[in-house]
């Protein structure tokens, strides 16, 4: 089954959720083109979260999704806190931040019941995950809704997991895709793998659809992932020039550069590997520094050299998202890119 049919949509493209470049006017734009538009909720507010979905049920009479992680949250380590920020003390000194003012915090946030108590009266068609799913309960309360349900796994183990234990649909998420790995069951990269070699392994490894994640950009990249098995695809890097996305300007210029040939996993920004382009923090730290606090830890260390660094028109220490094919990114309107994804009927 392709997913139009079981999600409602009229082609088989799914705006990935790009939390921080995003918000509700992308995801609307490429509902009403005929896609499933996303909106990342992980790092909203109660108040925020409310808005957008008043925004996607104003904007839109179409499907949409609203993504959230389910992650499980750690007490911080203040040694280990200490430890990097020790290390990103002569960058502080360089722009000439006091290292004590640097706010705390995680800033991402995990699906809860609160969360569904907002989301509830808005009963959105399509609810995703990344890490994961959360408990069997809140589950229960999602589909309770009439929402589907999807999720990312990067391997065949993780992709009969999220089916037995109630994902409707699983998005494959290749080596090559921007942003945070999905990664739930194991934190070994090496068992991580491109998207056309994952893709046809979770094709035969479940009975549930099957999205292709990670390398796709172009109506090329698209056939190839359907004639693979894949039911449809999700994409993200392709989206970010669109006067839609929220994208800085910083994060703008290095996707129109030379730069964004060069990407690599993180946890730098973090705490948790996600593919970005490759800039002055993960040349000279490296770009996987096992002194990063683990997720979401590291994002309040980080915060103040962004800040100062993109008000200086620089990208040095910013997450700049992206995948590995950027080669076809262009700045075009969410409704044209979409329909220009979308494989023959």
């Amino acid at each position: 089954m392709r997913i139009r049919e079981l999600l409602g949509i009229e082609l088989d493209i799914i705006q990935a959720p790009m939390a921080g470049v995003q918000g509700s006017r992308l995801a609307i734009a490429v509902s009403n083109a005929g896609g499933l538009g996303s909106l990342p909720c992980a790092m909203l507010g109660p108040d925020a979260l409310r808005r957008e979905l008043q925004a996607l049920r104003a904007g839109t009479s179409r499907p949409f999704n609203v993504n959230f992680f389910c992650h499980t949250p750690i007490t911080p380590d203040p040694a280990v806190e200490a430890r990097f920020r020790g290390m990103l003390e002569p960058y502080y000194k360089e722009l000439g931040i006091d290292p004590n003012l640097a706010p705390a915090g995680a800033g991402r946030a995990p699906f809860t019941h609160d969360v569904a108590d907002i989301i509830a009266e808005f009963a959105p068609p399509v609810v995703s995950f990344h890490f994961g799913l959360p408990s069997a309960e809140l589950l229960a309360r999602v589909k309770g809704w009439g929402s589907k349900v999807l999720s990312s796994a990067t391997t065949t183990s993780e992709a009969r997991w999220l089916e037995a234990h109630g994902a409707d649909v699983i998005i494959a998420q290749g080596l090559e895709a921007g942003g945070h790995r999905g990664h739930f069951l194991s934190d070994d990269l090496t068992e991580q793998m491109g998207t056309f070699a994952l893709l046809p392994q979770i094709v035969d490894a479940v009975r549930v659809p099957v999205i292709a994640a990670g390398g796709i950009a172009d109506a090329r990249s698209v056939r190839a992932a359907m004639a693979l098995g894949a039911a449809g695809v999700q994409v993200g890097t392709a989206y970010l020039l669109c006067p839609e996305a929220d994208t800085s300007a910083v994060h703008r210029a290095a996707l129109k550069s030379p730069a964004r040939h060069h990407t690599a996993l993180t946890n730098l920004f973090s705490g948790r590997p996600a593919r970005g382009i490759v800039n002055r923090l993960m040349r000279e730290l490296g770009p996987m520094n096992p002194a990063a606090p683990p997720f979401p830890w590291a994002v309040a260390a980080v915060a103040p050299l962004r800040a100062r660094a993109e008000r200086n028109g620089s990208g040095d220490f910013s997450p700049l998202w992206a995948g590995e094919n950027t080669s076809a990114i262009a700045e075009v309107d969410a409704a044209t890119l979409t329909r220009a994804l979308a494989p023959e009927p």
